[in-house]
């Protein structure tokens, strides 16, 4: 017996889900029915009473994925695992709204609240869209306690420590051949910030992290980089400036500063928005007290 599905236009990659993997799951339980999916059109070959229950599992997935409608328009893009990578609480989805509409956000508070991670996802999402042709990701290289010259190695290996947080970042959403193609080629970009001086970022999402442990300066510097068809975002959390003097961040400065300007978007994250291990609420609110 053969039987064709035809499923809605606009959500069959839903009801698919990332990679496939409901529809493979679907089709691990009937191991004697021959299916062939193209686009929204499912072929099936086999039983009259496996084409029944592939159907009645199917159209259970199918009505779970539309049920699920508003958790799917939140996922920014698919992990290197195939996991839907979505906003999570209202500041990161404020953050994300605020991206389709400035072409500069600013994104403060305190740590583990996912601020640089949504913002790495919203640049692979521009990438894998081509909506852009580079990823840019800066921090500056200031340390707590320790210098440069004092660590091993040579620049790279000396740099890498402060830049290895945006490498994970990547690795969650790029597979990891991939990934080193990506950075070999250019097109992903990962350096301090005192490398973004005297160049233009055109076609770009640029993210500089870490931005509290910037002078005024210096994020006058990074922000003038912007080039036609770019994006920047600026991260940071401002109770937690390793400068000398904390009081030389230009962080807040620079963001009062702007603050009128239309096309730049300031969004704040509070201990609400942690969405790290529970401790790390507590432990942030007990510091802060």
């Amino acid at each position: 017996m053969k039987k064709n599905i035809s499923l809605p236009p606009d959500r069959a990659l839903d009801i698919y889900g990332p990679q496939n993997c409901n529809l493979q799951a679907v089709c691990s339980s009937f191991p004697d029915l021959k299916v062939v999916a193209r686009g929204s059109e499912i072929k099936l070959d086999g039983s009259k009473e496996d084409i029944e229950r592939f159907c009645e599992a199917l159209y259970e997935v199918k009505g779970k994925a539309l049920e699920n409608e508003t958790r799917i328009s939140d996922v920014i893009v698919y992990s290197s695992e195939g996991k839907p990578i979505a906003a999570r609480g209202k500041a990161q989805k404020a953050m994300v709204a605020a991206y389709d509409k400035n072409d500069l956000i600013f994104a403060t508070g305190p740590a583990g609240t996912g601020k640089t991670y949504i913002a790495i996802a919203l640049a692979v999402k521009a990438l894998k869209n081509r909506e852009i042709k580079r990823i840019i990701l800066t921090r500056p290289a200031v340390e707590a306690g320790e210098r440069l010259g004092f660590l091993p190695g040579d620049l790279k290996e000396k740099l890498d420590p402060y830049l290895q947080p945006l490498y994970d970042a990547l690795e969650d959403m790029i597979p990891p051949k991939k990934l080193q193609d990506f950075i070999a080629d250019g097109i992903v970009q990962i350096a301090p910030l005192a490398y973004m001086r005297g160049r233009t970022l055109s076609s770009a999402v640029a993210i500089l992290d870490e931005a509290q442990n910037t002078n005024l300066g210096q994020l006058k510097m990074f922000l003038t980089r912007m080039g036609q068809g770019s994006k920047f975002i600026v991260t940071g959390d401002c109770s937690q400036v390793d400068l000398p003097r904390k009081e030389d961040s230009g962080l807040l400065r620079g963001m009062d500063i702007l603050k009128d300007i239309n096309g730049i978007a300031d969004i704040r994250f509070t201990n609400a928005d942690i969405v790290r291990h529970p401790l790390v609420s507590k432990i942030v609110k007990a510091f802060e007290e």
